[in-house]
């Protein structure tokens, strides 16, 4: 799926969107009446740190995987230093289908340290956006090798697609770039779609919402392993001012799906807001649905009975 492009279609109708929950505060936050509860923060915490003293961390990458997701929890494992340490306890690589050269978001040339073949087992992984039709056999099958013994598998943003595309999320609940909402709950119907939230955790897996709110999730992972001082000293040195990590319902604007009107239908695939008289359209089953493009239009077409 071509998350960049999902993105900036569902910016415009998020943009007229998000100010009316912020300022009535009636967003329908999760936990609240209106959405699916999140799953007790408690349950997931803390996590005990390996008697190596080292937590090796495998970020997960493949063509055009998006950057921020997965620079911005790298930048936060790389800057951890609990007291005493001389060095980050997290130990960073690269894993990918082989260690030839790829393109990722922005032509970013990245070459992988290790192949699925011979990457070091980790103990927390990195799952940022990419192509998820386009996700190999091997890298499911990776993810599922390598779960099981993991501490955390953590997605950011439309990670959480591939995650659910290798059946890490059945029977779990788990959010995305608010953009993928509609995508997330039509392609994977057994994952319970949590709106307006920085983050998700469910055990053992964890996923993040869009971009940046990778580097809020890498945080509360850090504060899981050695406490809120450490994450808060991180954030610290790292100059970043946002709070998401402590509170996860702060993404809370894109909380409230959007409701069509006559005039300005809603794109099934992104629920960008859309202007009648342009968007396109398509008729099935006795209904119209608009679309904001003709990528939105031919996920649709793919497989309609999933937006009915």
């Amino acid at each position: 799926m071509k998350r960049r492009q999902l993105m900036k279609l569902s910016f415009a109708g998020a943009a007229s969107a998000v100010m009316a929950p912020i300022l009535s505060g009636t967003a329908g936050q999760p936990g609240r009446p209106g959405g699916p509860p999140v799953p007790d923060a408690r349950s997931t915490a803390p996590l005990p740190v390996p008697s190596s003293g080292e937590i090796p961390v495998a970020v997960l990458l493949a063509t055009d995987a998006e950057v921020v997701d997965f620079t911005g929890p790298w930048g936060v494992f790389e800057y951890v230093l609990p007291p005493g340490a001389q060095h980050s306890p997290f130990k960073l690589y690269t894993v990918a289908e082989s260690k030839a050269p790829l393109t990722v978001s922005g032509g970013l040339t990245v070459v992988p340290d290790f192949a699925f073949a011979d990457a070091p087992r980790p103990k927390v992984i990195v799952v940022p956006a990419m192509d998820v039709d386009k996700a190999p056999v091997a890298m499911l099958d990776w993810l599922k090798s390598v779960q099981s013994a993991a501490d955390v598998t953590m997605s950011v943003c439309n990670g959480s697609f591939v995650l659910a595309k290798a059946g890490l999320l059945d029977g779990r609940s788990a959010t995305a770039h608010h953009g993928g909402y509609g995508m997330l709950h039509a392609m994977f119907p057994e994952v319970t779609l949590i709106r307006g939230v920085r983050y998700v955790e469910d055990g053992k897996v964890a996923t993040a919402g869009g971009l940046t709110s990778g580097t809020d999730l890498a945080l509360r992972v850090v504060e899981r392993y050695f406490g809120r001082a450490v994450a808060q000293k991180t954030a610290l040195d790292l100059e970043y001012q946002g709070t998401g990590w402590m509170h996860p319902e702060s993404n809370m604007m894109f909380a409230k799906k959007p409701v069509p009107t006559k005039e300005h239908p809603v794109c099934p695939i992104c629920e960008a807001e859309l202007d009648r008289k342009t968007a396109l359209k398509e008729d099935y089953r006795g209904a119209t649905y608009y679309f904001c493009g003709e990528w939105c239009r031919s996920r649709f077409l793919a497989a309609p009975q999933r937006f009915k």
